[in-house]
This record gives structure tokens, C-alpha cells and sequence, in this order.
């Protein structure tokens, strides 16, 4: 009827969601209370409710669960002061998404991850300052912005958290890829799943005219779907229930004269693992974003390379955690298949393991020289050099900008990963593809530097000892090695 709404029934749907909704016997008007007791001369109906109201037990504020939509706050959120607002607004966009993030992941957070200050966003500060026994101000300190960070990443770690665009729908939302490693176009959208479908995570988008009313209506029809709960208020609608045996949510959003919307299904035997997982993705879920997250480009490509630098004689590979993220395969070409082993939680560092190659590793003793001009040394994508896979170096000048250095120029696709050398030869850094918030569609992802002094740190938290070792562009050569990630 409104062209998606096919394919969203043929998806064997079973669910349960994430935003507050109203239960259909709930959705009707409560019948307004009778005076009667007010109106009673001797007092007893006012008497029996003064009692009721003295026995009644407090309620003690807790914190709010991943999943759950309820208010991080009791009441309505306290006005925020301009002061307040205008700090918020001296953050980088990136960096208040990072926040708003953190904090639904922490259950204290449940509007959108859209990087816009709310009186709510400010609420939600003050909960996590007060549980931590903090001064309340509404804004996170340094201190508390790191903890917060350092306490969630595992969590985000853990499911292959990664925030994305739906290049059909337009709308950027969150998908847990250790969950959902499976990309596929549908009608009108995209759908992310597990192997065999146990997980759906899917987009749709209706731009025929349909009203935001009729598509609501349309969802709560579709076969083999029992409503447990459903609310329509403003622009958006929320439905949850069951679809076949599945847990079902679905979230729709109107603008403009089209519907944008997300379904989550799942097996009951997942909701141990999905249910906490529905608030932080029903928070993720932007359908209209007015910015663009450069280099999230949905679906990911089932064959992508990288370059990776070999640390260490025992076989261990520092890569770019990105590149390396949802692979069903990381292949070294010459070395064999590695494991991913260590990952920072939302950095751009990953550590790969080869067992039983050898390798020349990289001399990482000593401290680079400062300075804008360096060599990069790394394996460009095949397609830029004909199918083949020599390692090759490049000049390049990077800023001083802390605590990574932007490349002036891009290198070349496959130089994610590549090693960075100062002028007189010694490692300096790994180049990156940082994701980059941007005004607008056309942004890119932006090449950085990782310093020497941050890798070294990431590889002895893991236990790998430095190597030592002589410096050159000839010795960087021997210890770089093309990465290819396999996704399915």
C-alpha cells in the first residue's frame, strides 16, 4: 500500500523496543475523576486519602537501563541556564554526539544522538554527576568525560558498535556489526542481519504521498504482528510487539511529505543480548540528519584493504581499528590469516596477531624528530596500481594539530594504516581515516597521524615489547604488509 510496507512483511518479524509508548488499552482517554469523594461532609474520603497518600512508600530514583526509554530524570527536565547552553555550544559537534552517546550507553540518556543541546542532554549530566557523588552542574568535566568514556567503550566494544549512513534512506543510525555482520539492499532501504536472521535491523523510506497517520496504521497491520504497545505524538510513531516469533520495533518519522522509518526484529532466545541494545540504537537513529559522517557510507564493502605495520617478531600487527571491524576474515597476504586481539574502544588503533610467520618488525625504540614533513610507507588498494601490491612511499606534511596530525593531502586508498617516518627515518606515526563530522553530504573522512608515543603506549598496555631495530624507508618497507578485512 505505501511501497515499503511489503518488503517489512515478508522480514519474519519478531521484536521489542525502545522508546516510551502507550499501550492500545492505555491510549484511550481515563474517564475523569468524580468529585464525589471531594464533595463529602464528614470528611472521610479526604481522610482515607491523606492516609493512603502518608503509607504510600517513596519510590528512590534510580538510573535508567540501556533499553528501557524511561526518563533519566524523574519530572520534567530543569531549564537550562544560557550559560549552560552556550558551553555546550562551544563543544566540536562530534564531540557532543561522543557525550550524548556515552550516556545513553550508560542508561542515563535517552534522546536523540544528534549532537543538539537539550534541556534533557543537561538532565541527563546531572543524573550521572549525582549517582557519582559529584558536583552537579550539567556540564561533564574533563575528569567525568573520560571516565564515562573509559566505563561504556568495552560495552560498545563488545557488540561492534558503529555508527553509520544508510545511503537509500538518508537516515544514520547504529548497528552492533558482531551482531549484525550481513549487509543486503531491500526495497526501499537497507537491512542489516545475522547469519542465519536472527537479528534485522532494517531502514525503509516511503515518499509516495503516504501520511504519517496512514503509515502508522499501515505498520500496526501488517501479518503476523501482535501489538503489544503503540504511540503516535508529533512527527513520529513507535510500535512494539511481536511479528511471527520475533521481538518487534518499529520507529517511523515524518518530514517534508515522506516517512522514514527503522524495524529491529529479533529471536526471543537474543533478547538477553538486544534488549539492552535497543535504547542505544532507537537514540542512534537519526532519520533526517542535517550532517553527514564522512566515511560511514552503509552498506561496508566486503572486500576492503588497509596496510599494517608488524610490531613485533612474535607476530603482532598494529592496523587501523576501523578497517579492521566487522571482518569475518583479516588476511596478511605472504603472512596468512591474523586475529583481531586487542582494540581501543572508540579510538583508531587495533592489534592483529599472526601465529607461525615469520616477520620483520618495525624499530619503535627511540623518539621521532617534530616536524611537518614525513614519508608514508604502505600497500595502496589494488585498483590503484593495476592489481598489484608493492609497498610504496609517498612525502606527505602534516599539521600540529593535537592529539593527532592532519595530513595536508589525503594519501592514497590502502595508506590506512601505513607508517608515518620523520626525516631522519624513525616511526613517527600510523596514518588513519578519521570519520569527520561535517555542515552538509559531500564530507570526507579526514587522514590523520596517529603519534608514535600513543601506539607505543596501546601496544605495552597489551604486553607487547618494543622492537628494536634500524630506521629507514628501506627497513619500513620490509615490516608494513597489506591488510585485507572479508566481510560476508
Amino acid at each position: 500500500m505505501f511501497g515499503s510496507s511489503a518488503a517489512l512483511a515478508q522480514s519474519d518479524g519478531r521484536t521489542r523496543p525502545d522508546p516510551p509508548a502507550t499501550k492500545p488499552a492505555e491510549a484511550k482517554a481515563a474517564p475523569a475523576a468524580k468529585p464525589k469523594a471531594e464533595a463529602t461532609t464528614d470528611g472521610k474520603a479526604k481522610a482515607a486519602h491523606k492516609k493512603e497518600a502518608k503509607e504510600k512508600p517513596k519510590e528512590s530514583p534510580k538510573a535508567a537501563k540501556p533499553g528501557t526509554n524511561g526518563s533519566a530524570a524523574a519530572g520534567t527536565p530543569e531549564k537550562s541556564s544560557p550559560a549552560l547552553r552556550e558551553a555546550y555550544n562551544g563543544i566540536p559537534l562530534a564531540e557532543r554526539m561522543a557525550i550524548q552517546s556515552d550516556l545513553t550507553w550508560g542508561g542515563d540518556y535517552t534522546g536523540p544522538i544528534d549532537g543538539e543541546f537539550s534541556d534533557r542532554l543537561a538532565e541527563a549530566v546531572r543524573t550521572y554527576q549525582k549517582r557519582h557523588k559529584e558536583a552537579v552542574t550539567g556540564l561533564l568535566t574533563p575528569e567525568q568525560r573520560s571516565a564515562l568514556a573509559g566505563a561504556v567503550g568495552p560495552r560498545k566494544e563488545a557488540v561492534g558498535w558503529r555508527l553509520l549512513e544508510d545511503m537509500t534512506t538518508g537516515a544514520r543510525l547504529g548497528v552492533p556489526e558482531k551482531f549484525a555482520t550481513k549487509t543486503a539492499s531491500v526495497p526501499s532501504g537497507t537491512r542489516w542481519s545475522s547469519e542465519q536472521g536472527q537479528l534485522q535491523i532494517q531502514t525503509f523510506r516511503i515518499d509516495t504521498g503516504a501520511t504519517l497517520e496512514g503509515v502508522f496504521e499501515q505498520q500496526k497491520k501488517v501479518a503476523r504482528r501482535r501489538i503489544e504497545s503503540s504511540a503516535m505524538q508529533g512527527d513520529s510513531f513507535v510500535i512494539r510487539g511481536m511479528q511471527g516469533l520475533k521481538k518487534m520495533v518499529v520507529r517511523g518519522t515524518a518530514q517534508n511529505g515522506e516517512v522514514r522509518g527503522l524495524l529491529i526484529l529479533y529471536d526471543q532466545a537474543m533478547e538477553g543480548s538486544i534488549d539492552p541494545l535497543i535504547g542505544p540504537m532507537a537514540s542512534a537513529y537519526v532519520p533526517f540528519p542535517n550532517f553527514s559522517i564522512a566515511g560511514a557510507g552503509a552498506p561496508r564493502k566486503k572486500i576492503e584493504y588497509g596496510t599494517g605495520i608488524v610490531v613485533s617478531a612474535a607476530g603482532h600487527v598494529v592496523a587501523d581499528r576501523r578497517l579492521t571491524q566487522g571482518c569475518n576474515v583479516i588476511a596478511l597476504p605472504g603472512l596468512g590469516n591474523a586475529e583481531r586481539v586487542a582494540a581501543e574502544s572508540d579510538g583508531d588503533l587495533a592489534l592483529l596477531r599472526i601465529y607461525g610467520a615469520q616477520t620483520n618488525p618495525m624499530g619503535l625504540i627511540g623518539s621521532p624528530t617534530p616536524g611537518p614533513d614525513v614519508t608514508l610507507v604502505g600497500v595502496a588498494d589494488p585498483q590503484g596500481q593495476g592489481g598489484g601490491n608493492a609497498v610504496t612511499s609517498v612525502k606527505a606534511r602534516i599539521g600540529a594539530t593535537a592529539p593527532d596530525s592532519p595530513l595536508e593531502t589525503p594519501p592514497a586508498i590502502g595508506f590506512s594504516g601505513a607508517a608515518a617516518l620523520d626525516a631522519q627515518g624513525r616511526f613517527a606515526g600510523m596514518v588513519v581515516m578519521k570519520p569527520s563530522l561535517v555542515a552538509g553530504p559531500n564530507g570526507a573522512p579526514q587522514a590523520v597521524v596517529v603519534p608514535a608515543a600513543r601506539i607505543k603506549d596501546f601496544l605495552l598496555a597489551n604486553y607487547v615489547t618494543l622492537a628494536s631495530g634500524k630506521t629507514g624507508v628501506d627497513e619500513a618497507k620490509s615490516a608494513v604488509t597489506r591488510v585485507i578485512c572479508v566481510r560476508q
